[in-house]
Parts: structure tokens; C-alpha cells; sequence
């Protein structure tokens, strides 16, 4: 079990200092390397690549938004295997779902109990 812990802290900090590169050494912008890891999950989930690695570092590669590119086409994948191509629709969002819900929840929270000081700042 600590041979697993150490996987998933080497594989999601490895991923995630890869992140903290192209932020530092390019002009990307977070937005733009944020949606390349989403975009870049999928692609390794197409080709197969994905889930080894996610079978080998457990939520170390899950965690990261390249997790959540191969969740969404897990998704899209399994839902057109089901339904035809009504899955290409619904199959990222099904899959997704709970973590969806998740974010929104607590981003729905952080807004009700943090409300931004309403105050106006002179110069």
C-alpha cells in the first residue's frame, strides 16, 4: 500500500511539475496549458496509453485534468458503445458528472461564504 501512495505521489507530482514548467519557461497561459492537459488526456485515452498509466499510479493520474480528458472519453466511448452517436453528446458529461457536481458545489460555496468586500477603493 506504500509502494502505491509513493506511485501516485511521483506520477501526479511529476505531471503536475511538467504544468509548473510551461508556466515558468513559456508564454503560455495557465488557461491554455490547463485545457492542453484536458486535451492531452484525451488524446491518451484514444491511442490507448491512458489507462496503463492510470492502472499504474492509481489517482496520481487520476487526479490531474489529464485524468479528467480520459474520464471524458471513457465516457464518450462507453456511451456510444451504448447508445450509438447520441453518446458523443452525452458520454463526457455522464461520465463526469460527480466531479462536475463537485466543483460546482464548492465553487457555489466559496462564493456564498466569501463575498467580495463591496467597498470602492479612492485614489
Amino acid at each position: 500500500m506504500l509502494i502505491a501512495f509513493i506511485k501516485a505521489f511521483l506520477i501526479g507530482g511529476m505531471i503536475c511539475a511538467i504544468g509548473q514548467l510551461f508556466i515558468d519557461y513559456t508564454r503560455l497561459t495557465p488557461a491554455r496549458i490547463l485545457t492542453a492537459y484536458v486535451v492531452t488526456g484525451v488524446i491518451l485515452s484514444a491511442v490507448g496509453w491512458y489507462q496503463p498509466l492510470l492502472d499504474f499510479a492509481g489517482e496520481g493520474a487520476g487526479v490531474p485534468l489529464t485524468g479528467f480528458g480520459h474520464l471524458l472519453a471513457k465516457g464518450v466511448r462507453e456511451a456510444i458503445q451504448e447508445k450509438g452517436a447520441l453518446g458523443i453528446f452525452t458520454g463526457g458529461l455522464t461520465s463526469a458528472a460527480g466531479g462536475i457536481c463537485a466543483a460546482l458545489t464548492a465553487g457555489l460555496t466559496a462564493a456564498i461564504l466569501f463575498q467580495k468586500n463591496s467597498k470602492k477603493f479612492s485614489s
